[in-house]
């Protein structure tokens, strides 16, 4: 028996050449069981995280392991998100076993904040007096012997998330990943099984034409799989999203499914509902070294300086940039192109904005296209409710390209930043800020959820992309890089009342 398993795994192997393979986005509906005691699957186990240059830390004789945390797409300056992997073997009889890999997140950021991020996941760290210190030993500390913080240490804790630190002043997430879990179950079952002359299974990833070089798929970390992606991801294929304006999330959204489509082998285009003006600042950004005079002339544009900012010029859609210039600097196929005409109204700015995304479609064939914009334009089938004949952006492109998917936004509750009429009942000037986002509550991991069709708005599904938070102008922060503190040549003043709710 153990043999015949061990032959289906390898021939599988064989005949999908252990390279990239599609499926490979999507999230496995089954346990990778190993036909073999735990005793014999975890020292290659063990050697399967040496060999892909994740550092782990052990508790030896438990069958439990932790990797050291890595940074999303590669050292990026701006992404403020970690991950690291706990691993432990399970048995499941004398002579079969599992593991269980939990994918562990951390950000810098209140993107990941949820009710309960008060429970200490580590070493107690409480400010106040408590009563475990010693009276006039010079410092206190709590019931568990650790020195307590002083108020200014604290601040100064808080005010610099970094490393640890960013684990316990915001957020973590641990969520079972059972893609991982496959990707060490393809590599050492063949080796359990002996089979000296199966392939090594070796994902290939979409680089770069230019590059000399790109990254083995298991040197990249792109966030937790996406639920349902790996099904729209193909070549010629264009995923409309229709967003919210003015989140962390969207962005974010947008840089782990770029970051998880060309590492599976698929070379990627972002379409941003950006003026064209900006096009060439944008592509000179997405090839520069990212240097802060690079930053300066990707930003010192009328757009990142509106008086209305109404959410796409937001510092989370610069982050965006910069985390696709990561993947693109370490020899990924990323592409960025802009498609907005603000200088048109209605349909006519429809119209050439469809134009604009079809000629670049129609130009790149063998491209994956992701196409973010307000929730409006993806639709594909023709009617507003003030005008019964408009034909939306996604709809004139649906007659010209086989592969169009739109994508309506869902979310949970939370915050975003928002232009709306002005509270005074001044139509000619908007209100901007922060407002409430109420939305339904489909848990915390991002999916894509498709129908067997187009609803009556012309969207074909849904991305979900959890509780969102609002993301301020990224001009707030100055024209250099985005969370630098350094002062800008053109700073923007922050907004009066800078939080309101939705009237």
């Amino acid at each position: 028996m153990r043999s015949t398993v061990y032959a289906a795994v390898t021939l599988l192997c064989v005949l999908a050449g252990c390279a990239a393979r599609q499926g490979d986005l999507d999230l496995p509906d089954r346990e990778a069981i190993y036909d073999r005691p735990l005793e014999e699957v975890w020292p290659e186990v063990r050697q399967f995280f040496t060999d892909n240059n994740l550092p782990f830390r052990e508790d030896k004789g438990s069958n439990v392991l932790q990797t050291e945390w890595r940074e999303e797409f590669g050292g990026s300056k701006v992404s403020g998100y970690w991950h690291r992997y706990l691993v432990l073997g399970k048995r499941e009889s004398p002579t079969k076993s599992k593991l269980w890999v939990i994918r562990i997140t951390k950000s810098a950021n209140k993107a990941l904040s949820q009710a309960g991020k008060e429970l200490d996941w580590g070493p107690s760290r409480t400010l106040g007096l408590g009563g475990g210190g010693t009276p006039g030993d010079g410092a206190s500390s709590d019931s568990s012997g650790e020195p307590l913080l002083s108020v200014e240490d604290f601040e100064e804790r808080f005010d610099a998330p970094k490393g640890e630190n960013s684990h316990f002043a915001e957020s973590g997430q641990g969520t079972r990943d059972l893609t991982m879990e496959w990707k060490v179950f393809r590599v050492v079952a063949p080796k359990l099984a002996k089979a000296e002359n199966a392939p090594k299974p070796v994902q290939v990833v979409a680089k770069a034409p230019e590059a000399k070089q790109a990254p083995d798929a298991m040197a990249m970390e792109c966030g937790l799989p996406i639920i349902g992606l790996g099904k729209q991801v193909k070549k010629g294929g264009v995923l409309l999203l229709g967003e919210l304006h003015g989140t962390q999330e969207v962005p974010r959204f947008l840089a782990q499914a770029s970051c998880q489509s060309v590492v599976a082998g698929t070379p990627v285009t972002v379409g941003l509902e950006l003026p064209v003006e900006s096009q060439e600042r944008v592509a000179d950004f997405l090839t520069s070294e990212g240097t802060d005079a690079d930053w300066l002339k990707l930003m010192d544009a009328p757009f990142w300086r509106s008086p209305y900012p109404d959410g796409r010029n937001s510092e989370a859609m610069a982050n965006m940039l910069e985390q696709l210039r990561q993947l693109r600097a370490r020899g990924l196929d990323v592409e960025v192109f802009v498609f907005d005409h603000p200088q048109l109204r209605a349909q006519v700015r429809e119209e050439a904005m469809a134009a604009t995304v079809l000629a670049r479609v129609q130009h790149a064939p063998d491209r994956f296209f992701l196409v973010v914009s307000g929730n409006i334009h993806p639709r594909t089938k023709p009617g507003l409710p003030w005008d019964g004949k408009y034909q939306p952006m996604g709809l004139l492109l649906s007659k010209h390209v086989k592969d169009v998917v739109a994508l309506d936004m869902a979310y949970d509750s939370g915050s975003a930043w928002i232009c709306a009429v002005d509270g005074k009942g001044t139509k000619s000037q908007l209100d901007c800020g922060v407002r409430e986002a109420k939305g339904k509550d489909n848990g915390d991991r991002f999916f894509v959820h498709v129908w067997g069709g187009a609803n009556d708005a012309g969207y074909h599904g849904v991305f979900y992309v959890g509780p969102v938070s609002a993301s301020a102008p990224a001009v707030f922060k100055g024209l250099g890089r985005p969370g630098a503190d350094e002062d800008s040549l053109h700073p923007m003043p922050a907004p009066m009342n800078p939080v309101a709710s939705v009237r």
